[in-house]
């Protein structure tokens, strides 16, 4: 095997061969109007950071747009409330680089953010997310470095949008957990589960 890794940028790219040119002008150093549009249209994205202790990759989620723009090189990400493991945010305090990926429901696109962020409490910031007497504990501040749309190969692949729901016979996360610890009560846990997101949405 590893006289088959690739270890070398030069063979990679002659593996590969040239870029085409859509590739190339489409990435911009800031929002543009149409891709501000894109994201504002948004609900849900997948941020990656990297820290000492590896990689994370979290979904994040909104039942409007997922980010707020605070101009046109900068982004806001509320951390509404999830697990505490707090992955995401530990990363950003020890390594500020970050990338998104947005995701609009029916569209095979996806709009791509890489630059970099910090961790903030500002209670102003705090407050431009408060809603339903809740509001999120920090506010992720993204400075964009580039925006660029991800090509439609992947999601065509995977039938993102028009395949059948496939969750059939799937674990649980009662199932996963059960699986981690002995004696833990998963399927108490799994009956549990809609009152206690239901109470702790936001």
């Amino acid at each position: 095997m590893a006289d088959h890794v690739v270890t070398d940028v030069a063979a990679l790219e002659a593996l590969y061969g040239t870029p085409g040119k859509a590739s190339l002008i489409k990435v911009a150093p800031k929002l543009t109007p149409l891709y501000r549009k894109w994201i504002m249209a948004s609900r849900l994205c997948i941020v990656s950071t990297i820290g000492p202790e590896g990689t994370d990759g979290s979904p994040r989620g909104d039942d409007g747009p997922v980010v707020q723009e605070l101009d046109a090189g900068t982004l806001l990400l509320p951390d509404w409330r999830g697990n505490n493991r707090i992955d995401t945010l530990r990363n950003i305090v020890a390594d500020g680089r970050i990338s998104l990926l947005f995701i609009v429901p029916g569209s095979n696109n996806v709009i791509r953010v890489n630059g970099t962020a910090i961790v903030s409490v500002d209670p102003a910031l705090i407050g431009r997310f408060a809603e339903k007497g809740r509001q999120p504990r920090s506010v992720i501040v993204i400075t964009v470095a580039e925006v660029y749309s991800q090509c439609a190969r992947a999601l065509m692949r995977a039938r993102l949008w028009t395949a059948d729901d496939e969750s059939a016979g799937l674990p649980s996360v009662g199932d996963l957990l059960a699986e981690q610890e002995a004696g833990f009560d998963g399927a108490d846990y799994d009956a549990g589960w809609s009152a206690r997101a239901a109470d702790t949405m936001w």
